[in-house]
């Protein structure tokens, strides 16, 4: 039984809980007391600096320019890692080992290469006024900056602004230089900038004369030479060592442009930049008007170069490299070289004449500067290259190293893939209408839909939406390796919109994948050169026409193809490019913003893909590859096939036109006057000319003869 008088007695609490409560609060409210003092302490030591009124002004500014000080130093060591890379790769350019003469198909010579580059001259060697005329031309304050002359800079974009064209320009002879030693003539702004900080590269590495000596060695001279000393052997036949001031002035006047001052080519305007150069030798104060004056009187003369004018230099640049290739590959002996190539010069003068005559006639009108062309047989032997429109002003070669869009130039790979996966025909129907793949979605030219079509007439017409559904069909990928095999070299990515030409390719590219459809479906890619010998006739390598050939695709698939070509021609989108009695087959391809225009297309004789465009990527004004390069592609052909056995297309009944022969009697046959296979477009404006100062002349003397005595028979002449 409980005790009632029993009290339980309550459990204490321990003491350490009560100790560590109380110590935590203590600690936070030390912790906070002593950050309080510390940001009191910290505010009172930076109130000393702080400023108000005119003062702050100053320092808000320094504040702001120290911050885009640092974005800018970000943005410097971006825009300088390509230059990086290539200092990384510590190669400069390399120098010709290789003499090597070329001949054309018919074995007559048309050019050499990497024989005239001579490096032996030291610069010590060297007429002082040579020197001093390149100095006071080029880069006065070559001596004094550190790789970028920033005042002649600001000065050549005054200069520009106001439509001037000086004398000197605005890049110094060290980015001259890095431009040659490290990089492509190819004009871009990102070339500028990489230029720029190779410029500063050089300075810090070299010498100022180490500099200069280089620039002397390596600069492009005009006529296929590479510096001063292959130059003066070149035009005045002596060494450089011996030219005279007036020769010197000349040399000096080539750096900014041997195209336009070369002697061989222009000896008026190249005696007028000498002039120029010999005035900026007294501005500078490098030399006296008494020293210049016999130079003035006495110009310089070159020796007769006329045949090397006409040579197909961007051709021989690109044989020059596979003729390298092929040297180094069979190990051949010694350095001097004999090339058989498949160059036909008159080919070659039609297809300049056809890219340069359509620029020189519309290419204001549409913006566009540059153009380039490929041609071939339907065996892939090149038979005329264009790589731009003046070889002397820049030697970049549009055809063979640049790489375009193509735009619905290749859709072509698109329908053949689907010809050959699916079993289609040009006759099958396909609808035209919106097709998204994902987010993206692709509009017809003129934004509207054509519903039921055939294939061959979306093709003629160059509709979008049909070749992306076809890719959908047969996949993006299988459309990208028939390209490669078809002659495609350059690697792109396969994209959603790789159906309509979003790819990077060459114009020889083009051509040897269009060379497909001309040759049965056989891949031919494009070759230039058929024998490599030795000076003396050894044979080294020599082109086997005989080699088989791989077939890309089935005889049926070309039959199909080569139909919707030729619907392009005669109703859709290239008809500028027909050619009356010749079969003629082809497709225009347009990129985004008008930016580069194709024509690619071929006959039974040749094939040719014309590309023209802007270097720097600008837009034109809305060209289509059915404007110039259609016409400037037609006016080729049209050249090509006078008085040549037109070939039959294969898959295209095209009825050839009947070659009359008159019996021979009484009656007055019309002569029908045709162009001979060699006369050039040149000589067929003389031609014209003449014929029509005779006819003139006829004309003024007609009067007189009226006044003859009725008596006197008077013979009439008509043209």
């Amino acid at each position: 039984m409980q005790d009632p008088f029993y009290t339980k007695e309550k459990r204490r609490k321990p003491a350490g809980m009560l100790a560590a409560d109380a110590w935590l609060d203590s600690s936070l409210y030390e912790f906070w007391q002593t950050a309080g003092r510390g940001y009191t302490r910290y505010q009172d030591f930076m109130s000393r600096f702080h400023v108000s009124g005119i003062k702050r002004l100053f320092v808000e500014v320094l504040s702001d320019a120290f911050s885009f000080a640092a974005i800018g130093v970000v943005l410097v060591v971006a825009l300088a890692l390509p230059a990086f890379d290539i200092i990384d790769r510590g190669a400069f350019n390399k120098a010709e080992d290789y003499s090597v003469v070329f001949l054309d198909r018919y074995g007559t010579e048309i050019g050499r290469r990497g024989i005239r580059s001579d490096d032996s001259v030291a610069l010590d060697q060297m007429p002082d006024y040579l020197i001093k005329a390149t100095l006071a031309t080029e880069d006065r304050r070559f001596y004094e900056h550190f790789g970028i002359d920033v005042v002649g800079t600001l000065r050549a974009v005054a200069t520009n602004a106001q439509g001037e064209r000086g004398t000197q320009g605005g890049s110094s002879i060290t980015q001259q230089l890095a431009k040659n030693l490290f990089l492509s003539s190819e004009r871009t702004i990102n070339r500028k900038i990489v230029e720029a900080f190779l410029a500063v590269w050089l300075e810090w590495h070299y010498s100022k004369d180490q500099i200069l000596k280089l620039y002397f060695d390596r600069a492009y001279m005009g006529g296929g030479n590479f510096g001063v000393t292959a130059a003066s052997e070149y035009y005045f036949g002596k060494r450089v060592q011996d030219i005279s001031l007036a020769e010197a002035a000349m040399l000096a006047g080539l750096f900014k442009a041997p195209g336009n001052y070369a002697p061989h080519v222009d000896l008026a305007a190249a005696r007028g930049r000498a002039n120029l150069v010999l005035t900026n030798l007294v501005a500078s104060g490098f030399l006296t008007e008494g020293q210049v004056t016999a130079a003035r009187r006495h110009p310089a003369s070159a020796i007769d170069r006329t045949a090397d004018i006409n040579s197909p230099n961007y051709f021989l640049d690109y044989a020059f490299e596979e003729a390298k290739l092929l040297i180094e590959a069979n190990n051949a002996p010694g350095n001097n070289f004999q090339v058989r190539t498949t160059i036909d010069t008159t080919l070659q003068s039609y297809a300049e004449e056809a890219v340069n005559s359509v620029i020189r006639e519309q290419g204001e009108q549409y913006r566009v500067e540059q153009g380039s062309m490929v041609v071939t047989d339907t065996e892939g032997a090149i038979r005329a290259m264009v790589g731009g429109t003046d070889y002397a002003k820049s030697q970049f070669n549009r055809a063979i190293v640049s790489t375009r869009q193509p735009g619905s130039a290749y859709k072509a790979f698109v329908y053949a893939e689907a010809f050959e996966q699916l079993g289609l025909t040009p006759s099958d129907p396909i609808t035209d209408r919106p097709v998204c793949i994902g987010d993206w979605c692709p509009q017809n030219y003129g934004r509207n839909y054509k519903g039921t079509v055939s294939l061959q007439s979306a093709f003629a017409q160059s509709l979008n939406t049909v070749p992306v559904t076809l890719s959908i069909k047969t996949g993006r990928d299988p459309i990208a390796a028939l390209s490669h095999r078809m002659g495609l070299r350059a690697e792109y990515p396969v994209t959603r919109s790789l159906a309509l030409g979003v790819a990077s390719v060459s114009v020889i590219d083009m051509t040897s994948s269009y060379a497909v459809f001309a040759n049965h479906g056989l891949k031919t890619p494009a070759y230039g050169i058929t024998r490599l010998t030795t000076l003396n006739d050894q044979v080294i390598w020599e082109h086997d026409i005989e080699a088989p050939k791989e077939r890309v695709l089935s005889e049926q698939t070309v039959a199909y193809m080569n139909q919707m070509f030729r619907a392009v021609v005669t109703g859709g989108t290239g008809t500028r490019a027909q050619i009356e009695g010749v079969p003629t087959l082809g497709k225009s391809g347009t990129t985004t913003s008008y930016r580069d225009a194709w024509f690619c297309g071929f006959t039974g004789n040749f094939v040719a893909a014309v590309w023209f465009g802007n270097d720097d990527y600008r837009p034109t004004n809305n060209l289509t590859g059915g404007t110039l390069p259609a016409i400037a592609w037609q006016k080729f052909m049209a050249y090509a096939h006078t008085n040549v056995e037109v070939q039959p297309v294969f898959g295209i009944d095209f009825e050839m036109p009947e070659t009359i022969i008159a019996d021979a009697t009484d009656e007055e046959v019309e002569e029908v006057v045709q162009r001979p296979p060699s006369l050039k477009p040149a000589a067929a404006r003389k031609l014209l000319d003449l014929a029509g100062r005779l006819e003139t002349t006829l004309a003024n003397a007609r009067p007189v003869t009226d006044t003859a005595s009725a008596s006197t028979p008077v013979a009439t002449t008509g043209l």
